[in-house]
């Protein structure tokens, strides 16, 4: 290595130089004029010529050599060095890298020149300091039309999407494509028009729920996606359709023995059947499952219950059967009159009720046994339960399988605290819904799950399924409560809260069970009424008119219902238990 002078119009042009893009007339006109004020401060390298010429071929400092010539230099300093065996390629790049970034073209064709030399991709990642991920998705790149690259070494450049789109497609389509958006002189690409010509939809691996019979029995192979992150399962495949038959062939295999195979709707959601109500939260045994394949070709199911099918009374057999001599025998049967009649069971009906709430508020009744007989009231025939524990939201059957447990085999009330505690749960369950449907119990079932701590049984609700119900500024505010950087699009910080949730739990605000405060006192004020409607109910109406045959609750009961001697509390008769009971 030695430095001499010599003519710069004498130097030759390595046709192997790494940087072939050409630079702007301002940097050049910067670099004459800073050449004509201070000379060539760093003088360039070049190599002698080889194969018995006498010359010198430049390695390094091809722009220098121009302008010197464009300043009428006579002579220049040049640092000669030692021919390489790659003809100086290898140093040519790491010296083109170290001074500036190269244009992603001149990279391109850089790695494709060492590669031409018997340079390995591990070796020319380890000379510069790349990642061997990096040299091959650069030398994927490399298969972009030449016509293409030559328009980008202009500084055109597509944006990286873009042109991972373009160098996937093959030649002949890139060919075509470039005809028809070929740009005129001095014109920019639409490269958003050439990358949306050659775009192909890509099924991801990641995304298949098949395996790899189904993966080899449909053709499908796998193409490695170089310019996804490195952490990632990026495998894909342009084949849609036997990505999407492999698919459903998957979910026929493994469908669930309730069920059934859905379309999706305009919305990208399940086509349920009609009627059908989907279940949100934990499914019951008698629901049933719908699978289907989203905008994604992922395999998605949800629940979903049918209302029930209720048959008319006493319709057990055909309408013919019912009809052939059931006429005759009701004609020729005698109708004995009943020992008491229609009125007489009315009377009856009267007389029990106002026994039974006269004992109701006045006997005396163990904690136990009013726990028992709460689950019993329940499943009363004058009882509806719109419930939203079960398949279907009314009747009187699942409820009195409850108060079942209460009774001995020969018929009477027997149970320990144990049983009724148990009957009382399972009551509750039925009757307490939060559903946003005729089931809704209201603010009631609000209030129950506050006092039971229900908040700590709710699920983590940090999946794609709900959170795609929050709009913008909710997912923001959940984002930075959960301490993730919001995205510029809505959907990429949806999949990070999703991404940050799988490990941690995620319950919205909204959906815990602290009651509206406004719905509660709507609750209170109905105590105000109480009076007003029990100046109405003629019992009560009856002993405050010295009816002989009633007595207030406060003088049959005074020991049981005794109120504070010092007045505190009033204790008229409209005031007693069996008032409060009447409401």
């Amino acid at each position: 290595m030695y430095l001499m002078k010599v003519d710069p119009r004498a130097l030759k042009d390595n046709p192997d130089n790494t940087r072939q893009s050409k630079s702007t007339p301002q940097a050049d006109a910067l670099l004459l004029a800073t050449i004509r004020a201070v000379d060539i401060i760093q003088p360039p390298v070049v190599f002698p010529e080889r194969n018995g010429g006498n010359g010198f071929i430049i390695e390094a400092g091809h722009r220098r050599r121009r302008q010197a010539v464009a300043a009428g230099i006579e002579e220049i300093e040049v640092l000669v060095v030692e021919a390489a065996n790659d003809n100086g390629a290898m140093r040519s790049m790491v010296e083109n890298i170290a001074r500036e970034p190269l244009n992603p073209v001149d990279q391109w064709r850089g790695i494709e020149r060492l590669v031409a030399l018997d340079w390995t991709e591990e070796a020319i990642a380890v000379a510069l300091t790349l990642p061997v991920r990096q040299i091959r998705k650069l030398r994927l790149l490399a298969n972009v039309l030449p016509a293409m690259l030559d328009h980008m070494a202009k500084g055109d450049m597509p944006s990286e999407p873009q042109l991972c789109t373009i160098a996937a497609a093959a030649l002949d389509e890139q060919k075509e494509v470039w005809k028809a958006h070929k740009p005129k002189k001095g014109d920019t690409v639409s490269w958003w028009s050439v990358a949306n010509a050659l775009s192909k939809k890509r099924m991801y691996a990641k995304d298949a729920s098949f395996g790899d019979d189904l993966r080899q029995a449909y053709g499908i192979e796998w193409v490695e996606d170089l310019f996804a992150p490195a952490d990632e399962d990026s495998r894909y495949t342009t084949n849609v359709e036997a990505f999407l038959g492999a698919q459903q062939e998957w979910m026929t295999i493994n469908l669930p023995k309730k069920g059934a195979i859905v379309e999706v709707n305009n919305y990208g959601q399940p086509d349920l059947p009609k009627k059908a109500e989907r279940v949100y939260g934990k499914p019951g045994k008698g629901d049933s499952t719908a699978m289907y394949l989203d905008r994604e070709g992922k395999v998605q199911s949800v629940h979903y219950r049918m209302p029930e099918v209720r048959k008319p009374n006493g319709q057990t057999g055909s309408s013919a059967d019912r009809s052939t001599g059931a006429d005759d025998e009701a004609i020729s049967a005698s109708k004995a009159r009943p020992g008491v009649t229609q009125k007489g069971q009315d009377m009856i009906g009267d007389f029990r009720t106002d026994a039974l709430h006269d004992a109701l508020g006045r006997a005396p009744i163990k904690d136990d046994m009013l726990m028992a007989l709460l689950v019993l009231a329940f499943s009363g025939q004058n009882v509806r339960v719109d419930s939203g524990a079960n398949d279907h939201v009314f009747g009187t059957k699942r409820m009195q399988r409850h108060a079942a447990r209460l009774f001995s085999e020969d018929g009477r009330l027997s149970f320990d605290m144990e049983t009724v505690r148990v009957a009382a749960r399972s009551t509750l369950v039925e009757v307490l819904s939060c559903r946003r449907n005729i089931s809704n119990s209201g603010v009631v079932s609000r209030i129950a799950g506050e006092a039971i701590g229900a908040d700590g049984f709710l699920p983590n609700m940090g999946t794609e399924d709900f959170l795609v119900c929050l709009s913008r500024q909710a997912l923001e505010a959940a984002a930075k409560e959960a301490n993730v950087l919001p995205r510029a699009r809505v959907r990429e910080t949806r999949a990070a809260l999703v991404d940050h949730f799988k490990e941690v739990q995620f319950v919205h605000p909204a959906a815990l069970f602290s009651p509206d405060a406004k719905d509660l006192a709507d609750l209170i004020k109905h105590a105000d009424h109480l009076d007003d409607d029990r100046d109405d109910d003629p019992a009560v109406s009856s002993n405050a008119a010295g009816d002989p045959s009633e007595a207030t609750v406060a003088d049959l009961d005074a020991e049981q219902f005794e109120e504070p001697a010092d007045g505190s509390e009033n204790a008229d008769a409209d005031e007693t238990a069996y008032g409060i009971a009447a409401e």
